[in-house]
C-alpha cells in the first residue's frame, strides 16, 4: 500500500469512525462501567481500548515499534468518569491519530513495524491491522447497546455523520 492508496483507505475509514462516535454517544450514561456481556469489558473499557489503539497503531506506524497499551488503558479507564469525558477521549485519539495519517509517507508504510507480540509489520500492515480492529470493537459495541435496551443507527449510516466525518468523493 502506498500513501495514495492509503489516503482513499483513511478517507473511508474516517467515515466508518463518524458512524463509531455517534454509537459510542449512545452509550447510556448510568451504563459506562456496565458489563452486559458476562466475561467482556465494561461499554467504557471496549471504547477507552478501541480509540487507544487507534492512535497507538498510527503512532507504532511512525515510530516503528508498536508498545503495550494495556497501561494507559487501566489510566485511562480511572480518569474517565462520563460519557462526555469518554467521548473527548475518543477525538483526541482520533484527532492525534489523523494528524499521523496526513503525514504518512511511503517509506513509514513500506517501513517495520516491530511488536511487543512477536510479530513484525510494515506500516500497511499496521493500519491493516488496525481497521480490521476498528470493525471488530465497533462490532461489540452495537452488541453492547442491544444488550443495553439500545436500537443503534445502521453500521453503514455515514449520512448523519457529523460534517468532519462526511463522505468525500474524489
Amino acid at each position: 500500500m502506498n500513501k495514495a492508496a492509503f489516503d482513499r483507505s483513511w478517507n473511508y475509514f474516517r467515515t466508518v469512525n463518524g458512524v463509531g462516535l455517534r454509537a459510542v454517544a449512545l452509550i447510556p450514561d448510568d451504563q459506562l462501567d456496565a458489563r452486559p456481556i458476562p466475561g467482556m469489558r465494561s461499554p467504557k473499557h471496549l471504547v477507552i481500548h478501541l480509540y487507544t489503539t487507534v492512535r497507538g497503531l498510527m503512532q507504532a506506524i511512525v515510530r516503528g515499534k508498536a508498545e503495550d497499551e494495556e497501561p494507559l488503558e487501566a489510566a485511562a479507564e480511572a480518569r474517565i468518569k462520563t460519557k462526555d469525558e469518554l467521548l473527548r477521549y475518543c477525538r483526541e485519539c482520533w484527532d492525534e491519530a489523523a494528524k499521523i495519517a496526513a503525514t504518512l509517507t511511503d517509506e513509514q508504510l513500506a517501513g517495520a513495524v516491530m511488536t511487543p507480540w512477536g510479530h513484525t509489520w510494515t506500516g500497511a500492515e499496521a493500519f491493516r491491522i488496525l481497521y480490521d480492529e476498528y470493525w471488530h470493537h465497533r462490532g461489540q459495541l452495537y452488541c453492547y447497546l442491544r444488550a443495553l435496551g439500545v436500537a443503534p443507527h445502521s453500521l453503514y449510516d455515514t449520512k448523519n455523520n457529523d460534517p468532519e466525518f462526511a463522505e468525500v468523493h474524489a
